[in-house]
């Protein structure tokens, strides 16, 4: 960003009379930080930090963007994703997403080694009583999901390459249940009906809570899952123990560096999550606060911010803009940006944009993930979740 301030800065930001300074917090305090400022109806800072996931605790603080800032060139879902009853409440900045991402050389052999596909119809018929034939991922059902993760597994398959199909993220935390949220929408589910009640004990919610126990219960992933997330999922992956798994969009880079990644490096690919092929999207922003004394200073740059030529910038120093222009312009810098554009403009949902989402969140990872790894009933645990979400909504 402090590429982009200083060209503004030098260029547009002279002819705009404006001049922009960054304010950095750390990275453990931002939020908190922000939170006293807010309270306190502070006038300190013209514009905030934010994120779809907090943005609803912050929307009594910021300006709508509406009629004030174009966001024609941005993908749909970022922008839908910090935006609250209708209005616009940030300019995105970096969009997260999640792939499956998948060993090429494996699933090849898969797709062509008739040893390995006899093996395979072996496997599939007894996890789940039927037998399946391989698929290309970008294919896949969630029941392909289930049986490729067990013959990748030694438990199935003693002559597997890996030692586990896959890799779950099952610790309790708000991003794992972010990445729990693509198998309840590829089922064709959501956290809330048309009306806005909570819908956690769906026949789509149980479908993916299934998944998650079936593998993890199987052996086909660790039994540190438990306390896994990004970091250990990674390393899975980069290490060989894994043949796919469902992974955050930054990823991609690591995996795919020689230097970094030796014994996978050129052969990971991606594909959409399984099922409906439902990704997660959330955005990084950019918001004004209602409090502001330099409005009309901060919307010009807060409009500078939605050009091309801003975000080239951006992106060109480890940004991720949401913009299609931007991303696909970018792949000899990072081959992952333009797979990003397509995947958040064909897969990307975001989930409500609420005051409650945080808390959302952190009750859903309270209540699902000891259910996920055999810990709890099933049931029990998804009415657990239908009654703390309905508290927090008052329905």
């Amino acid at each position: 960003m402090q590429k982009v301030v200083d060209a503004y800065n030098a260029g547009q930001g002279k002819s705009d009379g404006v001049e922009v300074e960054m304010v950095l917090l750390s990275r453990d305090g931002t939020y908190e930080k922000e939170a006293a400022m807010m309270n306190s109806k502070s006038d300190e800072v013209d514009m905030y930090f934010t994120a779809s996931y907090i943005i609803g605790q912050h929307a009594p603080y910021l300006d709508s963007l509406n009629g004030k800032v174009k966001f024609d060139n941005y993908l749909k879902s970022s922008v839908d994703s910090l935006t609250m009853n209708g209005e616009p409440l940030a300019v995105p900045m970096d969009v997260s997403n999640h792939f499956m991402f998948y060993r090429t050389d494996l699933i090849e052999k898969l797709l062509t080694d008739s040893a390995w596909q006899s093996k395979y119809k072996e496997v599939s018929r007894k996890v789940l009583g039927k037998e399946l034939t391989p698929k290309d991922p970008k294919e896949w059902s969630w029941d392909d999901f289930i049986a490729s993760a067990a013959f990748f597994s030694k438990e199935y398959n003693e002559d597997s390459p890996t030692k586990y199909g896959t890799a779950l993220q099952l610790k309790n935390l708000i991003f794992n249940i972010m990445i729990w949220d693509d198998v309840l929408y590829s089922n064709g589910g959501s956290w809330l009906d048309d009306q806005g009640n909570p819908q956690f004990t769906s026949d789509a919610a149980k479908k993916a809570m299934d998944i998650y126990r079936t593998v993890y219960e199987g052996k086909m992933t660790s039994p540190n899952s438990t306390v896994a997330e990004y970091p250990e999922t990674q390393a899975a992956l980069q290490s060989g123990n894994a043949a796919f798994a469902m992974q955050w969009g930054a990823a991609y880079g690591e995996l795919n560096d020689p230097a970094r990644s030796p014994e996978v490096a050129g052969k990971i690919s991606v594909a959409p999550i399984p099922g409906e092929q439902k990704t997660h999207v959330h955005s990084l922003g950019v918001a004004l606060n209602k409090y502001a004394k330099n409005k009309d200073g901060a919307l010009k740059w807060m409009n500078y911010l939605t050009t091309v030529e801003a975000m080239n910038i951006y992106a060109e120093n480890g940004g991720i803009p949401p913009i299609s222009e931007v991303l696909n312009g970018k792949k000899d810098k990072n081959a992952v940006l333009p797979l990003i554009a397509e995947h958040v403009d064909k897969y990307g949902y975001s989930v409500p944009i609420l005051a409650e989402t945080q808390p959302i969140l952190q009750k859903l990872a309270e209540a699902l993930s000891g259910a996920w790894v055999g810990q709890e009933d099933t049931d029990k645990a998804l009415a657990k979740a239908q009654q703390e979400v309905s508290k927090l909504l008052n329905k």
